[in-house]
């Protein structure tokens, strides 16, 4: 990733346990994984959008340039600076976990099994240009602001070239050779939303970092431009996106949408380093559908969660990042709230995402959340009753089960994972072992978002 564009996202810019949704949180996979992922948070319905970006640029902040494709000459109240700790939290509540449990002891569960034969029967449990055209470049300056610490213009263009190098010489960190990824927004009739950093309105906030930028919009296009971060790239990159809707799950309209391997059981020394386990399976996955796939890596509703990594977005903080349908009448009870979150994962390059992301919300309301677990062994002895024996005897099946299991999510050698595990030929740990430009004012639903 370029260190002259942030984030090169836009710019030249188990059978019963394991299926269900308890168990004690222990770990997450956020964003901390992924050096450099981009993070974006959309919220949307109908054909209005609210954008926000999370700068992860790294660099001299002069150098800083974001060049966005937006559908409409944006009015000043419509971009907004947005609040970091948001995405941290909504990364958090998202994020990949890591569960575990610890088996009952088998004498106690077979004796209890006597106890309930007897009473019950069986149940089953359930900075700027002057505002204007340059003729002999075809671009126009259509609106400019400063807003905290980014100066913004809004430009429409005639031809890539003429937009080029109007950003060029107006002293724009952009990479060469731009006007390729440019031509087809242009065509589009699309205007561009151009940002650098205000060095003095950046010193008066203290900050080391920069701050989000958030816009709003209307567009009947439910899409994400990703095709001007490749211009410059070296490798390819991480999207981290989460879509909150008011319905449904989203997905992909234009490429592959897949759910990731969830709800297995995996061995418990993984417990130590899920970061590693979590990007080796990932890696795995992708590779697996040759880097053309998105992938779900979390949907549920806003009101709860179970397990929890992180508390739910308030209503607050949902209105902070464009959720301008939640009223007052909103139901916010435990199990229901008219807001759900899905976070899709894309590692892509200019050969696999040819296109920009399309997007649809699905009628899709099933909670799915990329969660793994451990189960810690029972410490006691096989002699201890029949039942222990018959434990122990499972137990063995159990963790050569969870080594194959491992091995075959992240690619890892299932000897290593076996040595790892201490087991010799399928068997399993001794007992006691641990391990539009203008709108009338009536139509500017954003001007009470922020």
């Amino acid at each position: 990733m370029s260190k002259k564009l942030m984030g090169l996202l836009f710019a030249l810019t188990v059978p019963s346990v394991s299926q269900a949704f308890c168990g004690f949180y222990v770990a997450k996979a956020d964003a901390s994984l992924y050096n450099q992922a981009s993070q974006v948070i959309m919220a949307r319905k109908d054909s209005k959008t609210v954008l926000s970006l999370m700068n992860d640029y790294q660099g001299e902040l002069k150098d800083f340039a974001l060049v966005i494709p937006v559908p409409q000459v944006l009015q000043k109240d419509q971009i907004h600076i947005g609040d970091p700790q948001l995405f941290k939290h909504l990364d958090n509540f998202s994020a990949p976990r890591l569960v575990e449990y610890h088996d009952a002891d088998p004498c106690q569960m077979a004796e209890m099994d006597e106890v309930l034969n007897l009473i019950s029967s069986p149940k089953k449990k359930s900075r700027m240009m002057k505002k204007g055209a340059k003729k002999d470049l075809g671009v126009t300056v259509e609106a400019e602001y400063t807003i905290g610490e980014y100066d913004i213009v809004i430009l429409s263009a005639k031809e890539s070239n003429g937009l080029e190098t109007w950003l060029l010489e107006s002293g724009y960190k952009i990479p060469q050779n731009a006007s390729k990824a440019l031509q087809p927004y242009i065509k589009q009739g699309l205007k561009f939303f151009v940002a650098k950093v205000n060095l003095k309105e950046q010193n008066k906030t203290g900050l080391k970092f920069l701050r989000p930028l958030q816009f709003a919009y209307d567009s009947e296009k439910f899409m994400l431009p990703i095709r001007l971060g490749m211009i410059n790239a070296k490798g390819s990159q991480d999207l981290l996106l989460y879509v909150l809707t008011e319905k449904g799950r989203v997905e992909s309209s234009n490429y592959q949408t897949l759910k990731l391997p969830s709800n297995m059981d995996i061995p418990v020394f993984v417990k130590n380093d899920f970061g590693s386990f979590y990007k080796s399976m990932f890696d795995t996955q992708v590779n697996k559908q040759n880097m053309r796939a998105v992938f779900t890596e979390y949907f549920w509703n806003m009101g709860w969660c179970d397990p929890c990594a992180a508390e739910p977005l308030n209503p607050t903080e949902l209105k902070q990042l464009g959720v301008f349908w939640l009223g007052q009448d909103s139901y916010s009870g435990s199990r229901g709230l008219p807001v759900q979150v899905t976070r899709l994962h894309v590692r892509y390059n200019n050969d696999s995402f040819p296109e920009d992301l399309m997007f649809q919300e699905t009628g899709d309301t099933e909670n799915f959340q990329g969660r793994y677990v451990l189960r810690h062994a029972w410490e006691g002895s096989p002699d201890q009753c029949p039942a222990a024996q018959e434990y122990f005897k499972k137990l063995a099946v159990r963790h050569e089960q969870e080594a194959k299991t491992l091995a075959d999510l992240t690619g890892w050698s299932v000897v290593d994972i076996r040595q790892k595990m201490n087991l010799e030929g399928g068997q399993s740990l001794q007992s006691g072992s641990k391990n539009s430009d203008k709108e009338p004012a009536k139509n500017q639903w954003w001007k009470n978002l922020w």
